[in-house]
């Protein structure tokens, strides 16, 4: 009996294998980078993070073991991936990652690819899969098959991290401090503009993180310079001045979203909440078109810990709960 058969009804394990017959799964190499890219730019779930230039800039703190999935010889999806020992994961570098699929992907042939996925990884010898899902406000059309194929292989939710995000088609109304904010920066002479001084801000985020949790930024400035370089139309700097950079956000942006990367002030910027005037600009003026515009998370320790200060701010600009989750699926 193959893994996974014994999750399903006699039907299903019938169709699943017919169509699992004919899917062939390979480990990425990179000659096969001119195909995964394409393949990135054309699926219904995807976003720049996938793409081979971004994923490698750190390859040599990760084993990649990317993997993609061929239905009759036709790419159907791939998988950002890293393998440590026994574990794979989807991706350990990458905020989100799984499967990743074009609008042809329906549910019988995402049951096959995990019923598939399943025999192969047992042939590596891997023994489990740490899945991050790719939360759905990336999605440019309905795309968590894997999500309830997932289920059906008895994967565990293991992790759960809450981010903000506003919904630009009908956003919640920012709250009365900040609108009486934005009103009276407007008056004081401060200047939103996009900056390309990544040192400069860099060393403002390091700072604010140092100080209020002694740690140090995921990537270094010399990485997100690298990054915005391979990526300007997708990695972009914002900036609150006065005189100086006192405040500002690096912004990922994909086709339907604006992700607040990183956001910091200096002291005189967090004394007269410069980032509450960038924000709102950003959300109001600069994005207005986008359908969401994400904070990221305010959870900490594995998701068991939310910082409530972090998110009440957020929340002040309309934003609301979006999770960010973590499967683990054993290899039986």
């Amino acid at each position: 009996m193959s893994s996974g058969s014994q999750f399903m009804t006699l039907d299903e394990i019938k169709k699943v294998k017919s169509i699992s017959k004919e899917i062939n799964i390979l480990k990425y190499d990179e000659k096969q980078k001119h195909m995964w890219d394409d393949f990135i730019s054309r699926s219904k779930n995807s976003t720049f993070l996938f793409n081979r230039d971004y994923m490698e800039y750190h390859s040599n703190r990760y084993k990649d073991f990317s993997l993609m999935f061929f239905y009759n010889n036709r790419l159907i999806a791939v998988m950002p991936a890293n393998r440590t020992n026994g574990t794979l994961y989807s991706h350990a570098g990458l905020t989100y990652g799984g499967v990743v699929s074009d609008k042809k992907m329906k549910m019988s042939l995402m049951m096959a690819i995990f019923y598939s996925l399943k025999d192969f990884l047992k042939e590596q010898r891997i023994k489990k899969l740490h899945y991050k899902a790719i939360p759905h406000i990336y999605h440019y059309l309905p795309s968590e098959e894997d999500l309830y194929a997932l289920y059906r292989f008895k994967a565990k939710l293991i992790r759960r991290d809450v981010a903000s995000t506003v919904f630009m088609g009908e956003n919640v109304p920012f709250s009365r401090c900040i609108k009486s904010c934005i009103k009276n920066y407007c008056n004081n002479g401060l200047e939103i503009k996009r900056s390309y001084d990544f040192d400069k801000f860099m060393s403002i985020e390091e700072d604010v993180l140092q100080q209020k949790y002694g740690v140090k930024p995921v990537h270094t400035v010399d990485e997100i310079k690298y990054l915005a370089s391979k990526f300007p139309e997708n990695i972009k700097l914002f900036a609150t001045f006065n005189n100086r950079m006192i405040a500002g956000t690096i912004i990922f942006e994909t086709k339907n979203l604006a992700h607040a990367q990183y956001s910091a002030s200096n002291e005189e910027g967090h004394k007269i909440g410069a980032s509450h005037f960038l924000f709102g600009y950003l959300i109001n003026d600069y994005y207005k078109n986008k359908r969401y515009f994400d904070f990221g998370i305010s959870t900490e320790r594995n998701g068991r810990f939310l910082n409530h200060g972090l998110i009440d701010f957020k929340e002040r600009f309309g934003a609301r709960a979006i999770n960010y989750d973590t499967y683990e699926m054993y290899v039986t």
